[in-house]
């Protein structure tokens, strides 16, 4: 009796709104006031202070680069929503429309969001990149450890997220994308209960993992989360692979997760003729459902014997850890 209350405390916690800003945050409006931009919220706050922050931002679109530098503070960011539970809510659109074919300085440079710091939360913000087809352009470069997004979205059509460094967890959220939309090379990270969509495309990739070596602490897993086309999206049956391996370590894992036939019957794709990548590689399924979950996987994939835990991913005091909202994860991780 006692866990069910406090599940049920835990959802009425979740689908409450969340529209005024919380005692203390910076606040950001587009119809007027001190702060009008995100980036100079950002800028108004100490890099070298070590009491927590937070900004709240108001409804509206917001169209800016904005980059979360390195900071001695936790710092959460909150979007106005209507349910903290869900995506679907979201009031605050971060857009930008970046690309390597238009900015220099590698993959980060290009992200609509730049987050270089660590005890980090963002809550309920949509993240877009407009760029499209044909290059890399990011919605989110996450470039610190620590990390937790909760009920956000992230658009884009090619590497929507990287997810670089340490270890972070995505909750509750959407990514959108059609090739290689999510990857990395030295992030542990933990999907969680995540609705995965793909963009029209006749060949498709959702994970690159670019894990170098055997000591790199590099793995993605999702977990209780679905894969599915984009609404208003015509995606042939078979057309996207779970992953390719970005390096010849990568390790990927699904679990517990819905797979809808847009799903390759082979699971898994090598990287490239020639150079393959699949030497060392460990990508794995475990329970998963749905007619893209049935059919010959790859030789070089693994069905796995056991659910990957969270704590292999995030370390054994996760639930402890101030980047961790619980109350967006599985009751079972």
């Amino acid at each position: 009796m006692l866990a069910l209350t406090w599940i049920c405390l835990v959802s009425a916690v979740l689908a409450a709104s969340r529209l005024s800003p919380p005692a203390g945050a910076l606040v950001v409006a587009k119809s007027g006031g001190k702060y009008t931009r995100i980036q100079d919220a950002i800028n108004a706050l100490s890099t070298t202070d070590h009491t927590a922050q937070t900004i709240f931002i108001q409804p509206g679109t917001y169209d800016e680069q904005v980059y979360i530098q390195a900071r001695s503070a936790a710092l959460t960011i909150y979007g106005s929503t209507n349910n903290t539970s869900s995506y679907q809510n979201n009031m605050v659109t971060i857009t930008h429309g970046f690309s390597q074919a238009t900015v220099t300085g590698g993959n980060d440079k290009t992200a609509t969001v730049r987050a270089w710091s660590s005890n980090f939360k963002m809550y309920n913000i949509n993240m877009v990149n407009i760029y499209g087809k044909g290059s890399q352009a990011l919605a989110l470069s996450a470039e610190a450890s620590n990390q937790g997004y909760y009920g956000c979205q992230f658009r884009g059509y090619q590497d929507t997220i990287l997810t670089n460094t340490g270890t972070q967890a995505f909750a509750k959220s959407l990514i959108v994308g059609a090739t290689d939309f999510i990857f990395g090379q030295q992030a542990s990270t933990w999907f969680d209960q995540c609705d995965i969509r793909v963009l029209s495309a006749t060949l498709g990739y959702i994970t690159a993992n670019g894990r170098s070596s055997a000591t790199n602490p590099s793995y993605f897993v999702v977990h209780n989360s679905t894969v599915a086309a984009a609404p208003n999206n015509a995606v042939p049956n078979g057309a996207f692979y779970l992953g390719r391996p970005w390096k010849n370590y990568a390790r990927v894992a699904f679990q517990h997760t819905s797979l809808s036939p847009v799903i390759n019957t082979a699971g898994w794709k090598i990287w490239d003729t020639g150079d393959e990548n699949i030497n060392h590689v460990m990508f794995g399924e475990y329970n998963n459902s749905g007619t893209g979950a049935v059919g010959k996987r790859a030789t070089f994939s693994t069905k796995l014997t056991a659910p990957v835990r969270i704590a292999t991913i995030l370390g054994a005091a996760w639930s402890n850890a101030s980047y961790i909202d619980r109350g967006y994860l599985s009751t079972t991780v």
